[in-house]
């Protein structure tokens, strides 16, 4: 199973309860030779959003079996939940429900 694979069933999950996207992160160079970043943040979940019930900010970075967390991306977890957002990694459908079931 791809980590795409993993975020579209964990978007699936969660749209009960959130309005969730998908953020597409990018770099390169223009036509003419110019750099360009999308513009989010290093460490910038894959999937983040709302939760229906009381507006609080969700930030889910996706992770298949065995995938490592940079460190940018625990960075980014630890700024938003010290904002107080519901941020976490996860590796499955199931553990994004509990995260943003468990606040």
């Amino acid at each position: 199973m791809t980590e795409q694979d993993i975020q579209n069933q964990i978007r699936a999950a969660v749209s009960p309860y959130c309005v969730i996207f998908r953020i597409n992160v990018a770099s390169g160079r223009t036509f003419d030779g110019r750099y360009f970043h999308t513009g989010v943040p290093p460490g910038f979940s894959d999937l983040f959003g709302v939760r229906r019930s009381d507006g609080r900010a969700v930030f889910i970075e996706v992770k298949k079996p065995g995938g490592r967390v940079s460190s940018a991306q625990r960075n980014f977890i630890q700024q938003m939940k010290a904002s107080g957002a519901i941020a976490g990694v996860c590796y499955s459908a199931g553990e994004a429900m509990n995260l943003i079931m468990e606040d």
